[in-house]
């Protein structure tokens, strides 16, 4: 009895180890068509070898659950030497992957459980999942199957449509606010909205008729020479007596210093 137990662990071995040769092999395969064949190495190829790994991991999974096939849990697997010293036997066996069976890589290749690491992260998923309510955790399974409904329909429709829709949402948009616009050229116009500060001063009186609003909001002039002989002087503010002999005419100069006066005073010309 003891012995046909070895011989079907036997067998079972050897299957399951011809098997994982395959998948090695297509592995193999693949890594070097990504490294060397990349720019001739379409996406339906590629698809080809994902299902051709898929199919072959599938298949071992099949040996593993078959009822022939003995339980590989209830066997164990004991180290009889450890040597820091390099193995050359077992480095050709495992492709030199495994040069030395060593007390620091012994706890990684036999190791029939995660990483510590990995199972407290485990644990602490299982009891963040217990915490949940049976109705909270149907809202989020609803609201994640939302969501991926969404982006699959989004993912199906063709180019051509969802380019017609971002499209429409561009025109539709508006680039600008008419009130804003409106405000501006209201302001730039017709002087809507500008506070008094903006605006020039109101005009000032000069004492000459049809000089008030050439001398709007400038400086008054302190005094002016009166060409023609008298050398009096007189303020800008106030009235001028006309010329001697020329009742109601104002002499030349008085105009000519009147009008280069105003010009360069101005609050626009400065």
């Amino acid at each position: 009895m003891q012995q046909r137990e070895e011989k079907q662990l036997e067998t079972a071995v050897e299957s399951l180890a011809s098997r994982v040769a395959y998948v090695k092999n297509a592995l193999h395969s693949f890594i070097y068509k990504l490294e060397n064949e990349y720019d001739r190495l379409t996406w339906p190829s590629v698809l080809d070898n994902f299902a051709l790994l898929s199919g072959q991991l599938n298949t071992i999974n099949k040996l593993l659950k078959n009822e022939k096939t003995p339980s590989f849990r209830s066997q164990v697997i004991i180290p009889l030497l450890l040597s820091p010293d390099r193995d050359e036997d077992l480095a050709k066996l495992t492709e030199q992957r495994v040069p030395v069976f060593s007390h620091e890589i012994v706890p990684d290749y036999l190791r029939t459980k995660p990483d510590p690491e990995v199972e407290e992260q485990e644990k602490q998923l299982a009891t963040e999942g217990a915490r949940i309510g049976p109705e909270v955790a149907q809202k989020q399974i609803q609201t994640l199957n939302k969501l991926c409904s969404s982006l699959l329909e989004k993912l199906n429709n063709p180019r051509d449509e969802r380019e017609a829709e971002s499209a429409a949402l561009r025109q539709n948009k508006p680039s600008f606010n008419p009130a804003d616009t409106n405000a501006l050229v209201g302001a730039v116009a017709f002087g809507k909205g500008l506070s008094n500060k903006c605006r020039p001063p109101g005009p000032v009186s000069s004492g000459i008729p049809g000089q008030s609003s050439m001398m709007s909001g400038g400086p008054t002039l302190q005094q002016v020479t009166i060409g023609g002989g008298s050398g009096q002087q007189a303020p800008m503010g106030g009235p001028v007596n006309p010329q001697q002999g020329q009742p109601g005419k104002m002499p030349s100069s008085i105009k000519t210093n009147i009008k280069s006066a105003s010009g360069s005073m101005h609050p626009y010309n400065r």
